[in-house]
């Protein structure tokens, strides 16, 4: 008789941790689910009052906008073809300068540098992801420019001329200033990103790895690497979506011009850059609208952006579990 009586205790409390558990778990439930939801809301909002606002330019131009390589505001003719061009090619290439830097700077923070170098080092990086877009767009001018145009350019030209991507006459200003100053940007983003997924891998199973006889390389290509990834897919996704819609530094050195060209010794412009430059200008209402429509072309571009990121992320995940 005495053991029920002991446990008699236990299970009051044990329900009233149940309730009170109950509870917390309903609040915990709404306070998510309504913050999922605010999200949705604040991008279901953030698209209407687009579509509101280009509403003339869309009912004009239509989806010919997308299409179209006219900017002319004396005319009232819009198009955004040159401008998403000139946000995929600076955008795509400063990724693919940027993904292998910032792996390399990851892997060695994390495994290489000795614990003295590693805090001194990584502070810095991240320091370099707080200097204001501006900023480096002023020293993109003043520095990179002319360092551009009287040597690397002129260096790729000798070197790689026979390149498209670097043919013709280095300028001041053009695509390869800005894909410069993008890929400066988004470095420390995906690095920063990269190195935490490189601290998350198992210790026990990196030391495994060397305890069976692999080298320092063989044990990052085989272990490190494959066990992250999904996350630095997820990583350069994430510096590729900063790219798309960095506007004020490219603006300061783009050249801020119409035209499709291959060479990055070219002027250009990209959707954020036009929009940054011109909206304070407008004086037209279809002017207005047409560079809201912009905006709205630039929202489409980074949602397929995270989206292609989400089903590249899944892929590598359902391989990692042994699907295929």
């Amino acid at each position: 008789m005495s053991a029920p009586a002991a446990s008699t205790p236990g299970r009051v409390v044990l329900a009233r941790r149940r309730v009170g558990d109950r509870i917390g778990d309903a609040l915990l439930h709404g306070l998510t689910a309504a913050a999922a939801l605010a999200a949705l809301v604040l991008v279901g909002l953030l698209a209407y009052e687009l579509i509101r606002q280009a509403w003339p330019a869309i009912t004009k131009f239509g989806l010919g906008f997308v299409t179209s390589r006219a900017w002319d505001p004396v005319k009232s003719n819009f198009g955004a073809l040159d401008f998403i061009y000139g946000t995929a090619l600076t955008s795509f290439v400063a990724v693919l300068l940027a993904a292998p830097l910032a792996i390399a700077i990851a892997l060695f923070l994390s495994e290489l540098a000795p614990r003295g170098v590693r805090g001194v080092v990584g502070s810095l990086v991240e320091l370099l992801a707080a200097i204001p877009s501006v900023v480096i767009g002023l020293w993109g001018i003043f520095v990179l420019g002319p360092f551009v145009k009287d040597h690397l350019g002129p260096f790729l030209d000798r070197t790689l001329g026979f390149i498209p991507l670097f043919s013709g006459k280095p300028q001041l200003t053009g695509y390869l200033p800005a894909v410069i100053v993008l890929t400066i940007m988004i470095l420390p983003i995906t690095a920063s990103v990269a190195r935490e997924l490189f601290l998350g891998v198992p210790q026990d199973v990196e030391e495994a790895a060397l305890a069976l006889g692999t080298t320092r390389w063989e044990m990052i290509r085989g272990v490190v690497l494959p066990h992250t990834r999904s996350g630095l897919v997820a990583a350069v996704m994430l510096g590729l979506g900063r790219a798309v819609g960095e506007a004020i530094a490219v603006t300061q050195v783009i050249g801020d011009t119409l035209g499709i060209h291959v060479s990055l010794f070219q002027n250009g412009d990209t959707l954020a850059s036009r929009i940054a430059s011109q909206y304070q200008a407008a004086a037209t209402n279809i002017h207005i609208a047409a560079l809201v429509y912009l905006a709205l072309v630039l929202l489409v571009f980074s949602l397929l952006t995270n989206i292609a990121a989400q089903l590249i992320v899944r892929r590598f995940e359902f391989q990692r579990a042994g699907g295929g």
